[in-house]
């Protein structure tokens, strides 16, 4: 990770590292949340469209009346970047993220979170945005640290351990049945065939959760240099945010029949609340408080 340092106060860069710290805090009740109300058995279509859709309506008025004078011109370059930033940091993302959440629990939710530097650093390599001399002990250590996390995540997929406390086979069976009933019908297709591969419900929602620390990866990649060239920070959010509920509500129309889906119960709307204004809204909020105060400019 890079940080440009602007010149901030000591006492600036501990509230931002506070303010992460804080930001971090939120993301683990977020986990819990979730996993509650998908044992309940929100539909997790619905759970991501209120979502983007409350999240929108929020965002969006804040970045039109705070960044209108620094707001550039749009380009055909630019609102492709925000079609696969939405396609790939709020659609795909919080989908695979409910599916492997739905299948496995908070704490495995929450351990795999740090890779998404890791495959940050792998796409920005790749894409050449980041460079690694591996003379020089900075890049063996970038290198070693990589391999070290793939590894973690790949024992992650293989073993589970053993229950210390509670009957995990039957809570978990019990538990898997409730998710399932939330899932769009093309999840419910794709694990149906990664179940005849062999592979167990955990070790498929576990995969979930690694490809949403990779689109959030991508969409960290992918957005750096956007930054660099439409520097309205609220403003990239939000229309990230508006191509992300474009997919997710055409797809959520395509896919759902029952009208009933689309009804919350109050633990779930609590829940859909919880993610816009204590996690969502926070966190990116924070990230742009901390661009103002440090300087800061992407994950890469």
């Amino acid at each position: 990770m890079s940080v440009m340092n602007g010149g901030a106060s000591p006492r600036e860069a501990r509230k931002a590292h506070a303010s992460m710290a804080f930001v971090q805090l939120i993301h683990g009740g977020y986990h819990v949340i979730t996993k509650v109300a998908l044992n309940v058995g929100v539909n997790q279509f619905v759970f991501c469209v209120f979502r983007d859709l409350i999240a929108l309506s929020l965002l969006a008025p804040v970045a039109y009346v705070h960044e209108k004078s620094i707001r550039p011109p749009m380009t055909k370059r630019l609102l492709l970047s925000f079609f696969f930033l939405g396609l790939t940091g709020i659609f795909a993302s919080q989908l695979l993220f409910l599916i492997g959440l739905g299948y496995t629990n908070p704490t495995y939710a929450a351990v795999i979170q740090p890779s998404i530097p890791v495959f940050t650093f792998l796409l920005a390599v790749m894409m050449g945005a980041e460079r690694v001399n591996l003379l020089r002990s900075e890049g063996l250590a970038k290198v070693g640290g990589t391999l070290i996390c793939v590894s973690g995540a790949i024992l992650m997929v293989l073993f589970r351990g053993p229950a210390l406390l509670g009957q995990m086979d039957e809570d978990f069976a019990a538990q898997n049945d409730i998710s399932a009933r939330g899932q769009p019908e093309g999840a419910g297709w794709l694990v149906s065939n990664l179940l005849a591969f062999g592979l167990e419900l955990w070790h498929i929602g576990v995969l979930c959760l690694i490809g949403n620390c990779m689109c959030m990866a991508t969409f960290l990649v992918i957005q750096a240099p956007v930054l660099a060239k439409y520097p309205a920070n609220i403003s990239v959010i939000a229309l990230s945010y508006f191509f992300g509920a474009v997919f997710m509500v055409a797809t959520a129309l395509l896919t759902m029949n029952e009208s009933t889906d689309w009804s919350l119960t109050r633990s779930e709307l609590f829940a859909v609340l919880y993610a816009v204004s204590l996690l969502w809204m926070l966190n990116y909020l924070e990230s742009y408080k901390l661009w103002k105060s440090i300087s800061w400019y992407g994950l890469i």
